[in-house]
């Protein structure tokens, strides 16, 4: 069989090869922002950023999927954080913020005194040290039976997530698709 050009991407972009890839270690490597979690690449020839840009994004988290003991949306936000400091970023033009609810809650919960946190936990207060705002929809801690205490120190509670992100629309943030 010939490999054309179309035939090649298709190989390249078979479910899971991604995934593959993003655990070579020497192609896609932790920090400079979040120096545990979020792995990326360098992209040589990339479309060039504005020397001026600021990334404004909000990421929506209900999932509760994970993949090798992380959440892989929080991991999406450190790498999201990691690419575009690695890229040249200036660190205070990278604003993520993220919105919780449903499922995802569990994570934002203090681990007990017995307890020890789980990955996706030490990820969360990794993001909030790196000033990484994080919202709980109210709603959901309120069918939860949470309240602010029960709560990792810094995640703040919204009315809802809708509101939250209603909010953080208003204050120039775009919505991440995925």
């Amino acid at each position: 069989m010939k490999l054309t050009p179309t035939l090649a991407a298709a190989v390249f972009f078979v479910p899971g090869t991604i995934a593959y890839a993003q655990t070579l270690p020497d192609a896609f490597t932790p920090g400079p922002v979040i120096e545990e979690f979020g792995p990326s690449a360098t992209v040589e020839d990339a479309l060039p950023l504005a020397k001026d840009v600021e990334l404004k994004v909000a990421f929506d988290i209900a999932d509760t999927e994970e993949r090798g003991g992380v959440n892989r949306q929080f991991e999406t936000v450190a790498r999201f954080l990691n690419m575009h400091a690695r890229a040249g970023v200036d660190r205070n033009a990278i604003n993520p913020a993220i919105v919780v609810h449903g499922g995802a809650a569990q994570y934002l919960v203090q681990p007990g005194p017995t307890e020890d946190a789980t990955d996706t936990t030490r990820l969360v207060i990794a993001l909030l040290d790196a000033g990484v705002p994080i919202f709980l929809c109210g709603q959901t801690a309120a069918a939860r039976g949470l309240t602010k205490d029960d709560l990792i120190p810094g995640v703040e509670l919204s009315l809802s997530a809708m509101t939250a992100h209603a909010q953080l629309a208003q204050d120039g943030y775009s919505l991440n698709p995925f």
